[in-house]
């Protein structure tokens, strides 16, 4: 079951990378009769443009109107790959109109929440940051997978996930397995905490 926090408005930007997180969220949402506007954002490598393609024609057959950036300067030399792509996403959200939606999960959640840890200061993704807000931070990934093969909806993956060049990949494919041995119920703790972080700092915002 899909899980959202707080609420969502009629007219809402998502931002949708064409993976099956981001294309179920969309398939929900229009099914939930939301106004949605598709934001896309090309982070100019191989499978950006493949990303880029089938997100657009998507749109294109479904009526749904989309907004596109491409990732176009040089890179910064001072930045991680992931540091300078996250940086010029903003760059572009920030010049879309209105409120933003991320598909950024439970998983998500747990894998910042190591990384945080590791570096010394454990932290959940916050529900809200300026005008982008995260609804599904209580979902697990393997519900929107779910969601995608029941309802037959397309994805495209992206190779990057299975890169263990970026700590986001070797956290996922490494240690997440680890600590889900050692503590089966890590999603569910992790789950509470978004919930009680939503309540406490954002429920009434």
């Amino acid at each position: 079951m899909i899980k959202i926090i707080g609420n969502i408005p009629n007219d809402v930007t998502l931002a949708c990378s064409g993976g099956p997180d981001s294309m179920a969220i969309l398939d929900f949402l229009v099914a939930g009769k939301k106004n949605v506007t598709v934001a896309h954002f090309d982070h100019g490598t191989s499978h950006g443009k493949i990303a880029r393609k089938f997100v657009v024609e998507y749109c294109k057959s479904k009526n749904i109107p989309i907004e596109v950036g491409i990732c176009t300067e040089e890179k910064d030399p001072d930045k991680s790959p992931e540091e300078w792509w996250r940086d010029c996403r903003h760059d572009f959200f920030k010049r879309i109109p209105g409120t933003i939606i991320t598909g950024h999960h439970l998983n998500d959640v747990a894998e910042w929440w190591i990384f945080s840890a590791v570096n010394g200061n454990p932290r959940l993704i916050p529900y809200k940051n300026e005008k982008i807000i995260r609804p599904f931070l209580a979902t697990s990934k393997e519900t929107f997978m779910s969601w995608c093969n029941r309802k037959h909806v397309p994805f495209v993956l992206d190779p990057s996930n299975k890169n263990e060049r970026y700590c986001r990949s070797r956290i996922r494919n490494n240690i997440m397995p680890e600590v889900l041995q050692v503590n089966p119920g890590f999603l569910t703790v992790l789950e509470k905490k978004v919930k009680e972080d939503f309540k406490n700092n954002y429920e009434n915002i």
